[in-house]
């Protein structure tokens, strides 16, 4: 129907396609014909949730826990958060600032809804999560970019934010470890970029996947800042849909409204399947990121001998963003490249932003060793014949 497509909100013009599914979509195809299809493409952890949660959440079905809870999350999972970072931090928040939300992009979309009014702008890095700038958009707000290189590490510039702030600038978000790059943002530059725009939104889904130095909650340093978690990535729990979000005491009346009826509540199976996340799955946890650190190894050492740029060793998360100008200045076409002939499907690097991301393509290392290995001798194979 055409006047319907007339119809349809402006907005949805400036929202982008979520490249690495179209790929995801494109190796299923060619795995239903038959083609062996190694996937480093999906940002997912490849472990099965841990026994002691995935028991829990029978145990929630058996017991009739299948009904509403209250919109924040109920008490006793917003008082397992609040410990969590007493034990992992040696901070004291209240349960009452902790949101718990349905995956890490509820929470994003509840803290946009709650502060973006139309045209006020928000700043992202790029490349970065691609995303961020659509919550954004979703909420008539616009993004603003400030370039981050490999040259330095991927890290944020100070001084560039400070260059883009006007005075519809309303908030700045840092993902630490960030996707697509790994990179680890020090707890100084964290201290100094929160004093820049009225809201600090810290992305910090990859707190505990971090192989060299460590992380900082945005909470060491400010209490007025909107801190952003969930179980997806540290308990292998994506398809459960449970996030949360600190937030300071000022939103939280607003979050709370908005959570009501946006979401009505998180829901409940994983939410008292996560109570058991914090008791008795740290042993799984420590396994698990000693496993992605000896992926990261062998996965860089192996790309580098390829021929990709790797200037900067990913600190964090389970990816490796790889500098392809040695064989391409189109990532969209090099990863399709790789996938047809090669049999291995990768994420573009244009997928994550505007600066010189066609130079890029992003490996996951939330596969097998075995895949890994495999991986990169498929791509040495294709490269070799490609001269």
């Amino acid at each position: 129907m055409d006047f319907q497509k007339s119809l349809i909100a402006t907005r949805n013009k400036e929202i982008t396609s979520f490249i690495v599914m179209e790929i995801l979509e494109k190796a299923h195809r060619l795995e239903r014909q038959g083609r062996s299809i190694i996937h480093l493409e999906i940002g997912e952890p490849d472990f099965d949730t841990p026994e002691p949660i995935r028991e829990a959440g029978i145990r929630a079905i058996k017991e009739g826990r299948t009904h509403y809870t209250p919109s924040l999350g109920i008490p006793e999972l917003r008082e397992k958060i609040a410990e969590f970072y007493n034990f992992y931090y040696g901070i004291e928040i209240s349960p009452e600032r902790v949101v718990v939300t349905n995956g890490t992009s509820g929470a994003f979309i509840l803290i946009m809804a709650a502060i973006m009014d139309i045209g006020d702008e928000i700043i992202f890095t790029d490349p970065g999560y691609p995303c961020y700038p659509n919550f954004a958009r979703a909420f008539d707000a616009r993004p603003v970019f400030v370039p981050v290189f490999e040259e330095e590490n991927f890290e944020i510039s100070i001084e560039e934010v400070k260059k883009r702030k006007t005075e519809r600038t309303k908030a700045l978000l840092i993902a630490s470890p960030a996707n697509p790059t790994g990179t680890l943002t020090a707890g100084d530059k964290i201290r100094e970029a929160i004093e820049i725009t009225p809201f600090f939104i810290s992305d910090e889904i990859y707190h505990g996947l971090v192989y060299e130095g460590k992380e900082h909650t945005a909470l060491e340093f400010s209490d007025d800042v909107i801190v952003i978690n969930g179980f997806s990535k540290l308990f292998a729990m994506t398809g459960w849909r449970l996030g949360w979000m600190i937030v300071p005491e000022s939103l939280l009346s607003t979050v709370h409204k908005l959570a009501q009826n946006l979401f009505i509540c998180p829901s409940s199976i994983a939410q008292y399947a996560a109570l058991y996340a914090f008791e008795e799955s740290w042993s799984f946890v420590e396994s698990m990121r000693r496993e992605y650190d000896r992926r990261r190894r062998v996965m860089v050492e192996g790309l580098r001998k390829l021929g990709f740029g790797i200037k900067s060793t990913p600190a964090g998360a389970f990816y490796v963003f790889a500098n392809i100008s040695r064989f391409s200045d189109d990532s969209f076409k090099f990863a399709h490249e790789i996938l047809d002939n090669a049999g291995v499907a990768v994420t573009p690097g244009v997928d994550f932003g505007s600066n010189r991301t066609n130079h890029y393509i992003r490996f996951s290392y939330a596969n097998s060793l075995e895949n890994i290995e495999e991986a990169l001798e498929r791509i040495k194979k294709y490269l070799e014949e490609r001269k």
